[in-house]
């Protein structure tokens, strides 16, 4: 996915910026960058930061940069932030968000003046320079960026840095966040809302759908109303989320424990396990409401190896994922041997690193393992966020068994297949659950799944599990 920081203050604001974009680290694995401007114009660094964390990379660039105003972020995919000048004049630009219509888009700023973009190295242009293009093909970057939210099919939140200062843009449905710090003397935004709290800065606003602001350090002036319609990712409470960070006021970590505790009550009666785990690290928190509401106790039954294999930088091929999976949870087999194990995963996507680790608590002496996945089941490819590696739906565990059942498939048979009162939908976990070896197999429900969580249905978006926008 990504994520990114800004700072708008009246001091050097380099190592903050240094710090709240680190505090992002969490939603991507391979491109760090950040850009500051101040009395000597713009500076800019970007590093690779597949096998070594953010914060090693950009030790070095903090003690030569300089400036009062500064953006950065983490990226999965292009390099950013990009440096631009136009006849807006000179900017820097960061973004998180998915575009759907590239092609599209690309066809109509080349028959609209641009000759040509940079080519990645994936033979893909960069999204952020493409968005660049667009807004500037309007008079002010306040239109500019108007016509981005307007244009782009998918989802599309940036950050904007000219020397006066900051421009923050919400996506147009508001599908993932943007929150503003203040401290005296600057302000800050932000993907994640606790990336600035250790830097001194408390909650301003939260910026709502489609609003855009101008930072500076002297304050924030809306330059778009927000508007009402929203569709905020609602995984993003269950997986991608960190656990100190709210959404729409709602905080990840509780509402986790609500999601465990009604996976907790529908289990109720049904199943005696002797402890509930949860796969570190998302599946923790959900493990612990499941453990609070049933009264069965919290255990570790295997540990997360963090000092070489922290999620944040994960290769990107899926063989290397699955084996670093492997090697980082590491069994306690007095915890597993001759004991009945209730396991709660943030997820099933492919089911590949599940099926691995149920073998290993087997294989450990576990009698039962039982799996509560914190989400409903994943029928459908995110169309708004880069939240997933996958190329194809078919890459999706329940996909592939909906395919071995039934074939091609209508939109009506899915919508069956998402139903979890149907036939349908209970074949299909039955299927996963002698696929994977799991002793038991429930899924969280989306209508609890949406409790969890607490704010409007409406407002939620659950594509990837429905298949409604």
């Amino acid at each position: 996915m990504g994520g990114f920081f800004g700072v708008a203050s009246k001091n050097n604001c380099t190592l903050e910026l240094f710090y709240g974009i680190d505090y992002h680290s969490h939603l991507g694995t391979r491109r760090g960058g950040m850009a500051v401007c101040g009395e000597h114009g713009f500076q800019r660094a970007i590093h690779n930061i597949e096998n070594s964390p953010f914060r090693t990379k950009f030790e070095r660039d903090v003690e030569e940069m300089e400036g009062n105003l500064g953006i950065g972020c983490i990226s999965d995919y292009e390099p950013q932030p990009l440096l631009i000048q136009s006849h807006l004049g000179s900017f820097a630009i960061t973004t998180v968000g998915k575009i759907n219509n590239m092609e599209q888009l690309l066809s109509y700023v080349y028959e609209n003046g641009n000759t040509h973009f940079q080519e990645m190295s994936s033979g893909q242009v960069n999204a952020t320079e493409l968005i660049a293009a667009l807004i500037c093909k309007k008079d002010s970057i306040v239109e500019g960026i108007q016509y981005v939210q307007e244009i782009v099919d998918g989802s599309m939140t940036l950050l904007l840095m000219t020397k006066e200062g900051l421009y923050a843009a919400r996506d147009r449905y508001g599908r993932t966040p943007l929150v503003i710090g203040h401290k005296e003397g600057a302000y800050c935004v932000s993907f994640e809302s606790f990336a600035y709290i250790n830097l001194g800065y408390e909650d301003y606003k939260e910026l709502g759908p489609a609003e855009i602001v101008f930072i500076d350090p002297d304050g924030v002036k809306t330059l778009c109303e927000p508007r009402e319609e929203m569709r905020i990712c609602s995984f993003l409470w269950v997986y991608y989320g960190y656990p100190t960070s709210s959404y729409e006021g709602v905080n990840v970590e509780e509402m986790r424990y609500k999601c465990g505790g009604m996976l907790a009550e529908r289990d109720r009666g049904n199943v005696s396990p002797d402890v509930v785990a949860g796969v570190p690290d998302s599946g923790v928190a959900h493990a612990i409401g499941y453990a609070n509401e049933s009264g069965i106790p919290y255990a570790r039954p295997f540990i997360k190896y963090t000092p070489t294999w922290p999620r944040s930088f994960m290769p990107t091929h899926q063989s290397q994922r699955n084996l670093i999976a492997r090697m980082k949870l590491i069994p306690v087999k007095a915890l597993i041997q001759n004991k009945k194990l209730l396991l709660i995963d943030d997820s099933i996507v492919r089911g590949t690193q599940l099926r691995e680790t149920t073998e290993f608590l087997y294989a450990s002496g576990a009698k039962e393992v039982h799996v509560r996945p914190a989400c409903p089941p994943l029928l459908y490819g995110c169309k708004y966020l880069n939240f997933s590696r996958s190329k194809s739906e078919m890459d999706l565990i329940t996909r592939r068994i909906i395919k071995d059942r039934e074939g091609d498939v209508s939109q009506e048979v899915l919508d069956d297949y998402a139903d979890p009162c149907s036939k349908r939908y209970a074949e299909m976990l039955e299927a996963i659950r002698k696929e994977q070896n799991f002793t038991t197999l429930r899924y969280h429900r989306l209508d609890d799944l949406k409790k969890s969580i607490g704010i409007s249905p409406c407002k939620l978006c659950t594509y990837c599990f429905n298949g409604k926008e």
